[in-house]
C-alpha cells in the first residue's frame, strides 16, 4: 500500500465531516461569536476551507513564509456566505485529493517548513504536516464550529456517530 492510498481515506473521512459541519451553517450567523475574544462562526468556517488547501500547497512546494519579505502576504479569498465557503471548500478538497493520489511515496518524506520573514518555524516530513496542520488541526477547529452551532441551537451533525441532535431523533 502506498502512502497516498494510506492517508487518502482519513483525508476523505475528516473533510466528508467537516463539510456535514460547514453546511449547517445559516448565512445570518456568519458574524456570531461565542466572546468577545472569540472569532466569528465565518471566521471558523473559512479557516477551515483555507486548511482544505493546505495539503495541496504542502505536496506542491517545500515551505510557505506567512511573512514573506519581497511580496505581499497570503491574502484568504473572500467568502460572504455559507455556499461560497462550501463551494470554496469543494474546490480544495478535489484539488488535495488529486494530489494525495499522485503524490509518490518519497515526497511525503521531504522536509516542509512554515517560515516567518524566510525563517524556519518549524520543518517536518511533508506527511507529518499533513496530519498535524490538515487533519489534527481540522479536527480541531471542527471541533469550535460544533460548540458554536450547539450554542446556536443549530443541530450539530454525527461526525464518528450520531450526534446528541441525532440520538435525540431516533
Amino acid at each position: 500500500m502506498t502512502i497516498a492510498e494510506s492517508i487518502l481515506p482519513e483525508f476523505e473521512i475528516e473533510m466528508a465531516g467537516t463539510r456535514k459541519v460547514l453546511e449547517r451553517i445559516p448565512d445570518d450567523k456568519l458574524d456570531w461569536k461565542a466572546h468577545s475574544k472569540s472569532n466569528t462562526i465565518g471566521w471558523v468556517a473559512k479557516h477551515l476551507t483555507e486548511i482544505a488547501s493546505w495539503t495541496a500547497s504542502i505536496l506542491a512546494h517545500d515551505s510557505f513564509d506567512i511573512n514573506p519579505k519581497d511580496c505581499e502576504a497570503y491574502k484568504p479569498p473572500q467568502l460572504n456566505t455559507t455556499q461560497e465557503i462550501l463551494d470554496q471548500f469543494d474546490k480544495y478538497v478535489e484539488e488535495s485529493k488529486q494530489l494525495i493520489q499522485q503524490t509518490p511515496d518519497e515526497e511525503f518524506g521531504k522536509p516542509w517548513s512554515l517560515l516567518n520573514a524566510g525563517e524556519p518555524l518549524f520543518t517536518m516530513p511533508k506527511l507529518a504536516v499533513i496530519r498535524t496542520w490538515v487533519l489534527n488541526h481540522t479536527i480541531h477547529h471542527r471541533a469550535y464550529l460544533c460548540s458554536y452551532l450547539r450554542l446556536n441551537d443549530i443541530p450539530v451533525p454525527g461526525l464518528y456517530g450520531p450526534s446528541g441532535d441525532e440520538q435525540q431523533e431516533l
